[in-house]
């Protein structure tokens, strides 16, 4: 089975990434072709500093290599290092119906959340729907924001399809079912665009005191709150054992426990669980050398993926004469 996945590096990557991609991405290197990279071209939605994206490039890799991901396991790269598939969003953008594109969530609501409308935002589901036709991926691991663009893409390649024979393997999204919508900070999903993150490898102090923030309720202290309510009991269940879950699932029933105390147990445990990943990525970062030769790497293996694919697009389509 192809699997594929790509993230963004537009800023530090999140518990959010980590749950409804990363992870599981890490664990289908073990036994299933693993396509892994970095859409910094997508990033250039909301990224208009040339050196933060380049120096986010950098440290998404490093994020990904420490918490597991495998260069000899998977293929992982960074998009732009592989020309093919901007080429191959063109002959897309030609079988993409402007109803499709008009009825993408994501855009509205970034539209409606102040990011300026241009044709990049516009068109980001072609770019997508190249980045996984272009690998003739199956399967594609996404957060519960992201399934309609997976469900784009397929769209795509079968109007594709239908117009020039069997070109495209058709998609399917996976969505875990306990992380599809990671809250944030606020309570809403979290997500970069709404700033209400809280970053896997963010400095203690500012992990803490984003922790601290988290919105809740005005329940005294002494009184007995309902958990399945609480974003910090959320966030909490997300990494902590069914016996860890349950004990502190009976503090807030029973009342004498502050949302306080409730934050400090979310803190340390993200603390526990990111502490090891946090010294291997300190490693990493000290040699970006070695960072940058696995993604060149990388990107050698999936243009040699991505040739076969080009080559009969090109010849559906007339390219070839």
């Amino acid at each position: 089975m192809r699997v594929l996945s790509g993230i963004q590096p537009s800023g530090g990557l999140h518990i959010g990434n980590y749950l409804s991609m990363m992870s599981r991405m890490i664990e289908y290197q073990e036994s299933n072709t693993l396509f892994a990279f970095l859409v910094n071209q997508h990033a250039l939605t909301t990224v208009t500093d040339g050196d933060l994206l380049r120096r986010n490039t950098i440290e998404a890799a490093a994020d990904f290599l420490a918490l597991g991901l495998d260069p000899e396991k998977a293929i992982f790269w960074v998009q732009s290092d592989v020309p093919e598939v901007t080429e191959l969003t063109w002959y897309l953008s030609n079988q993409t119906p402007m109803g499709l594109l008009e009825r993408a969530h994501s855009y509205k609501d970034k539209v409606a959340r102040g990011i300026a409308a241009n044709h990049g935002l516009f068109a980001y589901p072609v770019l997508m729907a190249a980045d996984i036709l272009l690998y003739q991926a199956n399967i594609v691991p996404v957060g519960k924001d992201q399934k309609q663009h997976v469900e784009i893409a397929r769209d795509i390649a079968i109007k594709f399809n239908n117009v020039y024979g069997d070109v495209f393997t058709l998609p399917e999204p996976e969505i875990g079912k306990d992380v599809a919508a990671v809250p944030g900070i606020d309570g809403q999903k979290m997500s970069k665009s709404y700033g209400n993150t809280l970053e896997i490898f963010a400095e203690e102090k500012s992990l803490k005191k984003k922790v601290m923030s988290i919105v809740t309720d005005s329940t005294p202290m002494e009184e007995p709150k309902e958990p399945e309510k609480c974003t910090v009991f959320a966030l909490y269940r997300l990494f902590a054992t069914p016996e860890r879950t349950e004990e502190l699932r009976r503090k807030y029933i029973n009342g004498n426990f502050g949302y306080g105390h409730a934050k400090m147990a979310l803190y340390e445990l993200l603390l526990e669980v990111f502490g090891p990943f946090r010294k291997e990525r300190e490693r990493l970062l000290a040699d970006e050398t070695h960072i940058r030769k696995v993604l060149r790497e990388g990107a050698e293996k999936a243009r040699t993926e991505a040739e076969p694919t080009l080559r009969k697009v090109r010849e559906a389509v007339g390219m070839v004469y």
